[in-house]
């Protein structure tokens, strides 16, 4: 039995978005996998944290605050008596134990119009201690792991373990029609998924679903997401359903229900609504360049990004074709069902297992 302390301070954020679920899925994971997780951070037990899991409060200081602290004083050390210690993202702790840290992608340094200036300085710092004080790095997706190599990592400590998703569970049809009702959607409609933020390029979807709109007058845009940073712009057209956050039953509806699936993102370390869309049969189309492409892997369309025409291109042959439809939705599921959170945590076990027997020689 490995004890890693486990970082979880995502799970405190307002939107702790695809890094909140991917700390919540590992933490779930863990206690089938030999690995004893100590969660921690500087608060209370979040929602969704199971009882399998021990909660350490940090107590203050929290929030920003302390993560200004780690990352340019080193200080306070996080000492809970574990073997290894986990940051699966770059708010990266002080410890006495080896360190994984987990980075999903380098979006800051490549794109860094599309966040704060703040953020920028705060993950390029995070990203500099990762280098120095990291026993291993976990990167998603071998597209990060080549960003990482460029940004003068070794590759020989950079572990590549893709993410997960959960399987599908049966439902009825009355079931779905009931959730889409609910949720004021009517198809035919495009979904996209993800935080609504400048990175996710929502602009580009709106106008190739306004282009298709002159053959397929119905069809409206439906964007499902809690808003992150930034204003995004052309959101307000009518044929634009801007549903926010939604539960997992009616989000699983959009999917199954969506004529097509669309991530414009401009960069991404792996794309969980993509792999999600993709398992749940939802003709997947999204951006070339990044790890998206990588993860579609023949079971979906592509475009580069920003290309208004390509994107409209690309949904406009799902719409039409019925065969190509019937071809990605299968093609998605089984390149879906390759990637899995239980498959995920059991790398992260075996990471773990590395990086305490490299410390240790």
């Amino acid at each position: 039995m490995i004890r890693v302390a486990f970082h979880a301070g995502q799970l405190l954020q307002p939107v702790p978005g695809g890094v909140g679920r991917y700390e919540l899925a590992m933490l779930d994971r863990f206690p089938d996998l030999g690995v004893e997780p100590i969660a921690f951070a500087a608060g209370p037990r979040p929602h969704g944290v199971g009882s399998r899991v021990q909660w350490r409060d940090l107590g203050p200081p929290r929030g920003s605050v302390r993560y200004e602290l780690w990352h340019r004083l080193r200080r306070p050390v996080v000492n809970i008596g574990a073997d290894v210690a986990h940051a699966p993202s770059l708010a990266v702790p002080p410890v006495r134990v080896p360190l994984v840290v987990t980075v999903h992608d380098i979006a800051f340094l490549r794109i860094p119009r599309v966040t704060t200036a703040r953020g920028v300085s705060f993950h390029r710092r995070g990203l500099e201690l990762a280098r120095r004080d990291a026993t291993l790095i976990i990167a998603p997706s071998m597209f990060t792991q080549r960003e990482l190599v460029r940004e003068g990592f070794r590759s020989d400590r950079i572990e590549i373990v893709p993410f997960g998703i959960d399987a599908p569970s049966p439902r009825e049809p009355e079931e779905l029609d009931g959730a889409l009702a609910s949720a004021g959607v009517r198809p035919p409609f495009v979904l996209t998924v993800g935080t609504v933020e400048p990175r996710k390029d929502l602009p580009t979807i709106v106008r190739a679903v306004a282009r298709l709109r002159q053959h397929h007058e119905r069809l409206t845009l439906v964007v499902v997401g809690p808003r992150g940073w930034g204003d995004v712009a052309e959101l307000d057209r009518s044929f634009v359903r801007v549903l926010g956050a939604q539960p997992w039953s009616i989000v699983d509806a959009l999917y199954r229900k969506a004529a097509a699936f669309c991530v414009a993102s401009l960069y991404e370390g792996f794309g969980l609504p993509a792999l999600e869309a993709m398992a749940h049969g939802a003709p997947t189309v999204t951006t070339t360049g990044s790890a998206m492409e990588e993860f579609v892997d023949g079971a979906g369309l592509l475009f580069a990004p920003g290309d208004v025409d390509a994107c409209a291109d690309a949904l406009g042959r799902v719409l039409d074709d019925e065969a190509l439809s019937h071809e990605l939705a299968a093609a998605g599921r089984e390149r879906a069902g390759e990637l899995t959170w239980e498959r995920s945590a059991s790398e992260h076990a075996r990471v773990y297992g590395r990086a305490l027997a490299r410390s240790r020689s």
